[in-house]
């Protein structure tokens, strides 16, 4: 069940975009599993193709550091870092902010070109969810079509894995709908409008989980 306090940011969303009301149930259970993965000091993997790997990038952008709301180290760490150096420690405890572990499949170029020269293109994401997660974390698989190789076939280690998996797509769902323990199927069909709508879905999610885990209580 979904906060009391968190409410309002699905309130919000669905007050700016009305068309999400068919999935506002699915968007909620997407969330939830992500808390509880990040309240058992689990991570969130990320891939998409196109302009969903540049989503992919934003959202593991708005979980590593602050979205909204200040980050600050404990004082346990702060004191650790001064103690191995008192100059930059003191620097660093008050510019280091708390992290949400997310990590975008589609940023490590080096990796990622080896295999498709090597091996091939489809098992690109695959690859690195395998050598990445671990059972507990959550994937969340970016889609437009719901259908894109890729992305299906990290779905399908991340299930093998015992990793939870997460399906954003257009209203077709695809074959990700299917491996997806949560799939939310927004109401477009044209790529760039189920884009759109993608945006302010995940951005909703960076800020739920930012309030869960580094909001107060007022």
């Amino acid at each position: 069940m979904l906060e009391e306090k968190l409410q309002r940011h699905i309130i919000l969303l669905m007050t700016r975009y009305p068309v999400l009301q068919s999935v506002r149930q699915e968007i909620i259970d997407a969330y939830l599993i992500m808390e509880n993965c990040f309240a058992h000091d689990g991570k969130l993997l990320i891939a998409g193709n196109g302009g969903s790997a540049a989503d992919s990038e934003h959202i593991a952008g708005e979980l590593m550091k602050r979205f909204l709301i200040p980050r600050p180290v404990n004082s346990d760490f702060a004191i650790k870092l001064k103690e191995v150096d008192s100059i930059r420690g003191t620097v660093l405890a008050e510019s280091l902010e708390c992290s949400l572990m997310a990590i975008p499949l589609v940023t490590h170029e080096a990796l990622s070109t080896a295999y498709m020269n090597d091996v091939g293109g489809p098992g690109v994401f695959a690859q690195q969810l395998f050598g990445f997660g671990r059972g507990g974390d959550v994937f969340l698989g970016i889609s437009t079509s719901g259908n894109s190789e890729n992305v299906i076939n990290a779905a399908v280690v991340a299930r093998a894995l015992g990793m939870k998996v997460i399906g954003l797509t257009g209203a077709g769902g695809g074959e990700l709908a299917a491996l997806a323990d949560v799939v939310v199927k927004v109401p477009e069909k044209e790529t760039y409008m189920i884009q759109e709508l993608h945006l302010p879905i995940y951005h909703s999610w960076c800020m739920m989980l930012e309030d869960r885990f580094f909001g107060h209580e007022k």
